[in-house]
């Protein structure tokens, strides 16, 4: 079903993570960040966010971080990013 689903999107024009459920991870700056196809939050503080997605773990550390906005489909995470590191499913 992949490789059908990876031809379709082709054929479509149309970005993998809208197909699938592959997060898509933008970063703006040193200062913004979002996350689209996401679960859940795991953890949320001031200086670490954890982010639940269907292939693995985000998580986002620095400081005065703040999700500015989330809905189904995506988070927004302002603040000064230091780092960003991932946790894949097995």
């Amino acid at each position: 079903m992949g490789h059908r689903l990876s031809k379709i999107t082709q054929f479509l024009e149309m970005p993998e993570e809208i197909m699938t459920d592959k997060p898509r991870i933008t970063i703006l700056g040193f200062d913004e960040l979002v996350v689209e196809n996401y679960k859940n939050i795991l953890e949320y503080d001031e200086i670490f966010i954890k982010v639940n997605t269907y292939i693995g773990v985000v998580n986002i550390s620095g400081v005065n971080l703040k999700l500015i906005q989330m809905n189904k489909e995506d988070i927004m995470v302002t603040g000064k990013i230091d780092s960003i590191n991932f946790e894949e499913n097995e």
